[in-house]
């Protein structure tokens, strides 16, 4: 016996956290991967991908109103056109962002963080004149409701296997489209060097779009995810784009693989501790743990071999 808890106790309570911090993992792979492509690919410092991801989250919620109040026949189904939605939404933005503002900073990294703060106050204010200053729910089909037995003392939500289901799909798309498509060969080509990029025929400021557009729908697909565990409010992204940083900058800033790595250990480490600790200890003590290894080696878990 341990406490109050037997040795069978405690094995449940383990795998139970173990899922949650599955969970926690599916929606920090969704946001980093989004700005692992922004920032690890682009060298794009983007403070507003917090808000990039409520606006999925936003668009999710919409899809839930309209559907239930117009569609209700076809309620069970809304979940899949709004995690679309929301990748057109949140990719549109972002494209706009780019030509209207990232695409005269390129040379000026730094000024990228001062510029997408900004854009992140602006954003979440807009966000609290159209949909109030409360936080909204999503009302999720029911099929997507309870949970699955797998043992008399463990059960897993039905919600988070979807989740799980949705970053494994979107994961490999994303490494699919990278390492194994045109674009993706285009979009290092841009990274590594511009200028010859450019002198081969690449249209550079149009993979630049593309690449900034398509980090930010990964990221509003996050925000539909996000809607499973959590309401929506004006500040919400805020509360995941420090986590999201540290998960890009732990793992490697251009490696896929690391962000993965590195999402997977930050949340299970936090999703045990918190079993153990409170919810903001547990956060302090792995961020000392990741700030710790980062001194010991910082150029994260992965990096890219180049050659010279």
């Amino acid at each position: 016996m341990f406490g109050d808890y037997s040795l069978a106790d405690l094995s449940s309570i383990f795998v139970m956290q173990g899922f949650a911090g599955l969970i926690l993992f599916s929606v920090y792979v969704l946001m980093a991967l989004g700005l692992a492509i922004i920032f690890g690919q682009m060298g794009v410092i983007n403070m507003a991908h917090g808000e990039f991801m409520i606006l999925g989250a936003y668009v999710t919620y919409l899809c839930s109103s309209f559907f239930q109040t117009y569609l209700p026949a076809l309620f069970g189904a809304y979940f899949f056109v709004a995690m679309a939605l929301a990748f057109l939404a949140s990719g549109a933005m972002g494209m706009l962002v780019e030509w209207a503002l990232i695409r005269h900073l390129y040379k000026r990294p730094l000024d990228t963080l001062l510029a997408t703060w900004g854009l992140s106050l602006i954003l979440q204010q807009a966000y609290r004149t159209i949909f109030g200053p409360r936080e909204v729910g999503v009302e999720l089909p029911s099929w997507m409701m309870g949970s699955i037995p797998v043992t008399d003392s463990i059960e897993v939500q039905i919600n988070g296997l979807f989740v799980i289901a949705v970053t494994t799909v979107i994961t490999l798309g994303v490494a699919v489209l990278i390492y194994r498509s045109r674009f993706g060969a285009q979009i290092r080509a841009v990274m590594s060097n511009r200028p010859m990029a450019g002198a081969v025929g690449i249209d550079t400021e149009k993979v630049d779009r593309y690449t900034f557009g398509l980090g930010c729908g990964i990221a509003g697909i996050a925000g539909s995810a996000f809607t499973m565990i959590g309401s929506t409010g004006p500040t919400s992204g805020q509360l995941y784009i420090v986590d999201t940083f540290l998960i890009v900058v732990f793992g490697g800033a251009a490696s896929l693989l690391g962000t993965i790595a590195s999402a997977f250990s930050i949340s299970q480490t936090q999703s045990t501790l918190e079993f153990f600790l409170s919810g903001s200890m547990a956060k302090v003590l792995t961020l000392l743990a990741v700030v710790a290894i980062l001194m010991l080696r910082p150029q994260g878990l992965f990096t890219l071999k180049v050659r010279r």
